[in-house]
C-alpha cells in the first residue's frame, strides 16, 4: 500500500472510530413511505418528499408523456440547444407563481447546490461581502467561498449581530444569504427582519427555500416562505428546489429580470452544464398543479406534525421547536445517535442519524421528516418505538 493510500485508510478509520462513518442503503421498491431496502421492508421517516408526490401517478404519467415527446436527455446546455419548450413553460409558471418581485423571471438548474453556487458567484466577487447564517446549508457556504468575497458568518438568527456586521462592512457589494427553513433544525428564518436589513444596507437577500416550497405559504397555498410572510422585493433572489415537496428533481431561481439575465450570461454552473431532461419539466408542471389545487395535502401534513409533537413531548430527547415537516430529535453524541437509529432499524423503522459536520459537534440527532405518505398509525408506531427505547435507556 502506498503512503497516499495509507493516509486515506487511516483517516477513514479515525472517522469510523468517532462514529462519523457513513453508509448507503439500496432502495429496491417504494410504496409511499414503505420501502424495501437491502432486502428488508421498512417504514421510512427520512425523506424530503413532504407531499408524497414522488410516486404520484399523475406526475409519473406526465414524465412518461414528456419522454415520448422530447426524449430522455436534453443533449446540450440551455445556451446551445438543450433549452426545450417544456423548460420555457415551467420557468414562466414558476416566476409567476412565486412572484418574489414585480415582473419576475425564473431560471432552471439541475440541482439546488448548482443554483446557489450560480447565484452567489455571479453576484459577488473580490471586494464584496457575503453574510451567512451559521446554520446555512453547505452549498451556500461553498458558494461564498468560491465567490472570493469576504465571507462573514453570524450566529443563527441573530439579527442584531448581522446588523452590526453589515454596518461595519466597507464592501462594494453586500449579499445576505439564508436558508428559509433550516434543513437540520426545521425552524424558519426571520425573513422580514433580514429583508429590512437588506434594505437598510443596500444588500441582496438570497433565500434558499428548499424545505419551504410546497409546504408553507400564504393562506396555505404552498408558494413557500416568501408567501408565508407576505414578502416581495427586487432585492430578493429566491431559490427553490424541485426534488423535495415537488417530488421530482432540479431547482430554479426566481428574481428580478436583471438578476436572471446576469445568471444566464455569466453563471458558470448554468452556462457550462447540460440542461436537465425536458421530461422532468413536464413532470414538474403536473406536480405544481397538484400543489396548487390540493391544499388538503398540506393540512394533512400539519396534522401529522402536530400529532408527532404531542406524542414526543414526554420523550427524554430534546425535540427542537419546529413547525415544519422536519422534526429533529437531539441525542447529543454520535455513537448514541447511531445506536438509536440502529435500534429503530431493527424494528422496521428507517430514521437517519445526522452527525457532524452536517450539524454542530455535540448535537447528533435523528432527523425525523413527516410526509402525507404517512398515516396516523405510522406516526403512532414511530412514537411507540421511541417510547420503548427511551424506557430501556
Amino acid at each position: 500500500m502506498s503512503r497516499l493510500t495509507a493516509e486515506l485508510e487511516d483517516a477513514l478509520a479515525e472517522r469510523e472510530a468517532a462514529g462519523l462513518g457513513r453508509r448507503r442503503h439500496a432502495v429496491e421498491t417504494r410504496r409511499g413511505a414503505r420501502l424495501t431496502v437491502d432486502g428488508r421492508d421498512v417504514l421510512h421517516f427520512g425523506s424530503n418528499d413532504y407531499l408524497g408526490l414522488a410516486a404520484d401517478p399523475r406526475v409519473i404519467k406526465a414524465a412518461q408523456e414528456g419522454a415520448a415527446r422530447h426524449g430522455v436527455g436534453a443533449g446540450a446546455s440551455h445556451l446551445i440547444s438543450g433549452h426545450f419548450s417544456a423548460h420555457e413553460a415551467l420557468e414562466r409558471e414558476l416566476a409567476d407563481w412565486i412572484a418574489p418581485c414585480r415582473d419576475p423571471r425564473a431560471l432552471l438548474f439541475s440541482t439546488g447546490y448548482m443554483a446557489n453556487l450560480a447565484i452567489v458567484t455571479a453576484l459577488c466577487g473580490r471586494g464584496d461581502a457575503v453574510f451567512g447564517d451559521r446554520l446555512n446549508h453547505a452549498c451556500l457556504n461553498d458558494a461564498a467561498l468560491l465567490s472570493r468575497a469576504v465571507f462573514i458568518r453570524y450566529r443563527h438568527g441573530e439579527l442584531d449581530e448581522l446588523r452590526r456586521r453589515l454596518r461595519d462592512s466597507r464592501a462594494r457589494r453586500k449579499l445576505i444569504c439564508t436558508d428559509a427553513v433550516f434543513s437540520m433544525d426545521g425552524d424558519i428564518a426571520p425573513l422580514p427582519g433580514l429583508l429590512e436589513l437588506a434594505e437598510d444596507h443596500d444588500a441582496w437577500l438570497v433565500v434558499d427555500d428548499a424545505h419551504g416550497l410546497g409546504v408553507l405559504g400564504g393562506n396555505g397555498d404552498g408558494r413557500g416562505t416568501l408567501a408565508h410572510f407576505g414578502l416581495a422585493s427586487e432585492r430578493i433572489v429566491y431559490m427553490g428546489t424541485l426534488g423535495k415537496a415537488a417530488g421530482v428533481a432540479g431547482a430554479f431561481v426566481a428574481a428580478h429580470r436583471a438578476v436572471i439575465d446576469t445568471l444566464l450570461q455569466t453563471a458558470r454552473p448554468y452556462v457550462f452544464t447540460t440542461a436537465s431532461p425536458p421530461l422532468l419539466a413536464c413532470a414538474l408542471q403536473a406536480s405544481l398543479a397538484i400543489i396548487r389545487d390540493e391544499p388538503q395535502r398540506r393540512l394533512r401534513l400539519f396534522a401529522l406534525i402536530a400529532r408527532f409533537r404531542d406524542g414526543a413531548a414526554t420523550l427524554p430527547w430534546l425535540v427542537l421547536p419546529s413547525e415544519t415537516a422536519i422534526q429533529p430529535l437531539i441525542v447529543g453524541d454520535n455513537v448514541g445517535a447511531l445506536r438509536l437509529t440502529d435500534a429503530l432499524w431493527q424494528r422496521g423503522l428507517w430514521v437517519p442519524a445526522i452527525r457532524p459536520p452536517t450539524v454542530p459537534r455535540g448535537t447528533a440527532r435523528l432527523r425525523i421528516t413527516l410526509s402525507t405518505a404517512h398515516t396516523d398509525a405510522d406516526v403512532a408506531r414511530l412514537l411507540a418505538a421511541l417510547t420503548e427505547l427511551a424506557e430501556r435507556a
